[in-house]
């Protein structure tokens, strides 16, 4: 069976109007600005309102996403949210979107993969519009990560930010779209990045939220370590998988958690900051809503032109990796 070529074809984005600085955080935690930005490279971070919930950011980039690709809500076939922190355990945040938008026609699932989650969503996606199952799909990375931030922990508390971004996936012209993909995980690493409370092992009890398990733990110089050598090995093997060399890579997406692991990355592909897209220091880590975020401003901005070849690499809680190479 021929496999059909698949890619972006409209992206889109969105996030709060709240902006918390690193002076902000000053006044809540134990720390400094010039702490957090040489350490993360983070300057500021959108902080959604108390009333609000992550489908609210989803389906305005969806919205803006279906915009520029020119589709109908009655075209999309098949959405897939990318979250860890959905509005509620079940129904899904994709059928939230679903409704909302008015896709009657399309299935909807969320997808737990931590901060690769859309990319792990955009390769799902591929398979099913590759084969001829459906034609249109729908992507969301979408958190609001600041719901099971611990504010007095000053280790998360600097890191994360809430936002949503979006992709519609179709059928494109040979040569273009998704050249390559790999996704990964290595289980072992799990107690490195997790949340433990609100699941079957801990369900929620007032014990659990007295002993904050509703919050994220991370153990931020271990998954340092993974992620600086993940990003350079996944993006390696994209590469290679698509026939392409590190020359031949026009613009780098990588996931937007620290700057530190950024120029790591950059370092060990000998890449410099022209040929990457940064701007954690304006949105903070965004886990799965990150790359489509960055992406969309990339386009937005004039740095992607025809014919580029690109790669989105992003790491996560599980431990997970995912990387697309694409044109």
């Amino acid at each position: 069976m021929s496999m059909r070529p698949v890619g972006i074809t409209g992206i889109g984005m969105a996030v709060p109007e709240r902006v918390v600085t690193n002076a902000d955080l000053e006044k809540m935690v134990d720390t400094t600005d010039e702490w957090i930005r040489t350490r993360t490279g983070i300057r500021e971070r959108r902080i959604s309102e108390a009333h609000e919930a992550t489908s609210d950011y989803a389906i305005r980039a969806a919205r803006q996403a279906m915009a520029m690709a020119g589709v109908k809500p009655e075209e999309i076939d098949l959405i897939i949210v990318g979250t860890v922190t959905p509005d509620m355990p079940f129904p899904s945040t994709a059928c939230l979107v679903q409704d909302a938008i008015g896709a009657t026609h399309a299935a909807a699932f969320d997808l737990g993969a931590a901060c690769p989650g859309w990319i792990y969503g955009v390769v799902m996606a591929q398979q099913t519009i590759a084969t001829g199952m459906y034609n249109c799909a729908l992507v969301i990375g979408a958190e609001l990560l600041s719901k099971i931030t611990d504010w007095e922990d000053r280790s998360t508390a600097v890191l994360f930010g809430d936002a949503a971004g979006a992709a519609v996936l179709q059928p494109v012209s040979e040569g273009r779209g998704i050249l390559s993909s790999v996704l990964g995980s290595e289980g072992s690493g799990a107690g490195h990045l997790y949340l433990e409370g609100g699941g079957s092992r801990h369900p929620a009890t007032a014990q659990t939220v007295a002993d904050k398990l509703h919050y994220i733990k991370m153990n931020g110089p271990e998954v340092y370590k993974f992620a600086v050598r993940v990003m350079n090995e996944a993006t390696v093997e994209v590469l290679q998988k698509a026939g392409l060399t590190k020359d031949q890579l026009d613009l780098l997406v990588p996931h937007q958690a620290n700057i530190r692991i950024i120029e790591g990355a950059m370092k060990r592909l000998d890449i410099g900051p022209e040929r990457v897209v940064i701007n954690l220091d304006r949105y903070g880590n965004t886990s799965t809503a990150s790359i489509p975020l960055a992406l969309t401003e990339a386009v937005s901005e004039g740095r992607i032109k025809d014919g580029d070849n690109l790669v989105l690499v992003s790491f996560g809680a599980g431990l997970v990796w995912a990387g697309v190479a694409l044109r």
